[in-house]
């Protein structure tokens, strides 16, 4: 009865219910990209993108007030924060851009290389070491997303580089996050990261709009802003909550099971994305899409693998936005708001601890 709690390992009913909160959390993600996607059709990429913050924001700015320390609102870090407010804002933009013209699974299987770019970020920046067995799995996972952007089949042209793009700002980003360490808390990164850039999203469209000739094609990149009907709002409010959600049960899930189980259950993502891409618009993902996100899943799960078992001891998991890579997730920020409330829970379930 006391064997898990001597060797640190989580007992099985907390992994049972971690596997389950991070797939709800990977069927919400694919929700909120699916509702992206169809209202795409009716509002520009910067408003759902600015929306959404302003949701984030409303959700994650009570909650830094009321936890308090080690939470901070002001921040002497606030430079870095803003360098990745800069690339999240403008790497989702191109990201859901591709959505009119790329499947679901198509865009997302691109996006997922982002793991493979942030090892490699790493060790040329941070110093990080790789050896042989997860250089290998870098070529291959890399190899996968050459097949996948499939740039021989004279399909997509250069809007299948955007997913890829917004993978590469997205790792920089999580480079950022592991150059300062653990400076300020997930939570306060998040607050300024989401914030931040629903608010750079409004300049960097308009500089966009100016650029480009806004034909029919491309009318999701307009600047007018229509205003939403009873239903839109509604929509709007839908596309805002449900990404905190999912934030929420991802957090919970890397709270209370081994990281190194966890990770895996991060790539059901595809899968989810591909079948509701298929069931909502009937998209039928070409074999190069496949076969990339085998080689793509393949690499980032030994990646992941080697990174949890080889360079960390058993017990130390790593930090939350190191593993998680869902499209449209600026990482999971609410993991500390959950350890917050469950040490709260703790002392209300013991008031007479001090008195012993």
């Amino acid at each position: 009865m006391t064997a898990s709690s001597d060797t640190g390992a989580p007992p099985l009913s907390r992994t049972l219910q971690g596997i389950g909160c991070v797939l709800a959390g990977m069927v919400l993600f694919v929700g909120q990209d699916v509702l992206m996607k169809d209202m795409l059709t009716h509002y520009p990429v910067w408003m759902l993108i600015f929306v959404r913050s302003i949701i984030a924001l409303l959700t994650l700015l009570p909650l830094v007030l009321w936890l308090g320390a080690p939470h901070r609102i002001f921040t002497p870090l606030w430079p870095w924060y803003l360098a990745r407010a800069i690339l999240f804002a403008s790497g989702f933009a191109m990201f859901y851009t591709a959505f009119p013209f790329m499947g679901l699974a198509e865009a997302t299987t691109l996006f997922f290389s982002a793991p493979l770019m942030t090892a490699t970020l790493a060790a040329l920046f941070l110093q990080e070491k790789i050896g042989l067995h997860r250089a290998a799995a870098l070529l291959v996972g890399f190899a996968g997303v050459v097949i996948a952007m499939n740039p021989t089949g004279g399909g997509l042209g250069w809007i299948a580089a955007l997913p890829v793009l917004c993978a590469l700002t997205y790792a920089i980003s999580q480079t950022i996050v592991r150059k300062i360490g653990e400076q300020d808390t997930s939570l306060t990164i998040g607050l300024y990261t989401i914030s931040l850039s629903g608010f750079l999203i409004i300049p960097l469209g308009f500089a966009v709009s100016q650029v480009i000739d806004i034909t029919p094609e491309l009318n999701h990149l307009r600047m007018n802003w229509p205003v939403p009907t009873a239903k839109g709002f509604a929509l709007l409010a839908l596309l805002g909550s449900i990404g905190t959600v999912a934030y929420t049960l991802v957090s919970r899930a890397y709270q209370i099971a081994s990281a190194s189980v966890i990770a895996p259950f991060d790539y059901s993502y595809l899968p989810l994305a591909a079948s509701f891409g298929y069931l909502l618009w009937g998209e039928v993902p070409p074999l190069t899409t496949f076969i990339g996100m085998i080689l793509i899943v393949a690499s980032g799960m030994y990646t992941a693998y080697r990174e949890l078992r080889v360079n960390r001891p058993d017990a130390d998991n790593p930090p939350i936005a190191q593993t998680v890579f869902t499209p449209g997730g600026p990482a999971v920020v609410l993991v500390d708001a959950l350890d917050a409330l469950d040490t709260e829970m703790v002392q209300m379930d013991k008031p007479d601890e001090k008195l012993n």
